[in-house]
């Protein structure tokens, strides 16, 4: 670990430290791992892991993040947290994450009361600041700590360090909630969250490995990275896409020839839209 990675690690165990306790969102990919492995080496039982369970969140997900915290001997508790239940979450407005964020984090809130825990902590890092991220204003309103952004952590940092350290998710694909996949507009019901959960799995089964599937109406528009798409392209394995998409209810499959990258829902937005 060079000498800048050293001063953030420092930096982030005393920003742990100072909170005393804290109750970290764990959903567990590479960013909230990272930091829920820092806190609890910190603070040991003072840390307490909260995830939220719902239909825009896959089950393999869940199921690496009661994993991990068994392994690792950390508290954790489970909360349901239905995103289509909040008012006009469903009709899929520009502001969604807003929304969600705003329900799930006043829950996790509440449980960090209840378990006599003083903050909350998500963990956005640096990478996350060039984005529209609606998510991070109700973030900032509800007092939420974000620790890796808050001591300079990028994405590859968060990579690199977790990789000494032995983390499984270092090189572990970046994943979002599933309602990213739906164009801004577009009703978001559970039966899509399931055609579009279940498309993204046959691609890493087929060993894809940074995949997003985006949906606009009957249409599956398949991100990839760049360097797999002559492997898409072989005829057994198109095939084999094309009718498990038909199978699911997509009338047509389209790649997208720009390839997999975040927030590509957000590129319809104007900038009058984005704030």
């Amino acid at each position: 670990m060079n000498n800048e990675l050293n001063r953030k690690m420092t930096a982030l165990q005393d920003y742990f430290t100072k909170l005393g306790s804290v109750a970290i969102a764990f959903s567990g990919g590479v960013d909230s791992t990272f930091m829920l492995k820092v806190a609890h080496d910190v603070l040991g039982d003072k840390a307490l892991a909260v995830t939220a369970s719902s239909c825009s969140f896959p089950t393999r997900e869940l199921n690496e993040a009661k994993a991990f915290c068994a392994r690792e001997n950390i508290r954790h508790l489970v909360v349901k947290s239905e995103e289509l239940d909040i008012e006009g979450f469903r009709h899929n407005p520009k502001n969604r994450c807003y929304l969600c964020k705003s329900e799930l984090f006043g829950k996790i809130k509440k449980i960090a009361a209840e378990n006599n825990i003083a903050y909350v902590a998500e963990g956005s890092n640096m990478d996350d600041n060039g984005d529209y991220r609606p998510g991070l204003r109700a973030i900032a309103e509800l007092g939420i700590k974000s620790p890796l952004r808050d001591t300079g952590f990028y994405k590859s940092d968060i990579r690199e360090v977790s990789k000494e350290l032995g983390l499984p998710t270092w090189n572990k694909q970046s994943f979002a909630c599933l309602a990213s996949r739906f164009v801004y507009g577009e009703l978001i019901s559970e039966e899509k969250l399931q055609m579009v959960d279940k498309a993204e799995q046959l691609l890493l089964d087929l060993g894809f490995r940074q995949v997003r599937v985006r949906i606009h109406g009957k249409i599956a528009r398949i991100e990839i990275m760049p360097e797999e798409f002559a492997r898409l392209m072989v005829a057994e394995i198109r095939q084999k896409i094309i009718q498990e998409f038909a199978a699911l209810g997509f009338a047509y499959t389209a790649l997208d020839l720009q390839g997999y990258r975040t927030g590509s829902m957000n590129e319809t937005l104007s900038a009058a839209e984005k704030v």
